[in-house]
């Protein structure tokens, strides 16, 4: 899995590629928190490389979840292929998170 993050104004796009599965679910979480760390608390996850999400991949964006709830806050995943958003729907994970077709009408919504 790799990694890669871009800044537009005060929202910040994390652009994931490979499969998120319990050896590389740490490693978003780490990208992640170093973000929320940094101050970043308008965070988009882009989905778009992404070919599988695990069980460990769910706690992840749970957690940052629970993390982004301040007024103010936003967290949103974006540009899911058909495989990874069938995942989140069978967890249920459709009606907690923000999804967005693309990263352009994340950013517009937000």
């Amino acid at each position: 899995m790799d990694i890669t993050t871009a800044d537009h104004e005060e929202k910040t796009v994390l652009f994931i590629t490979g499969r998120i599965d319990t050896s590389t679910a740490p490693d978003l979480e780490q990208a992640i928190n170093r973000q929320i760390d940094g101050q970043k608390r308008c965070i988009l996850l882009d989905f778009s490389g992404v070919t599988y999400i695990s069980s460990g991949g769910l706690r992840v964006l749970l957690a940052t979840a629970k993390k982004l709830k301040n007024p103010g806050d936003k967290f949103a995943l974006c540009s899911l292929s058909p495989e990874v958003l069938k995942i989140l729907k069978l967890a249920g994970f459709t009606s907690i998170f923000s999804i967005y077709p693309s990263e352009g009408e994340a950013l517009a919504g937000w």
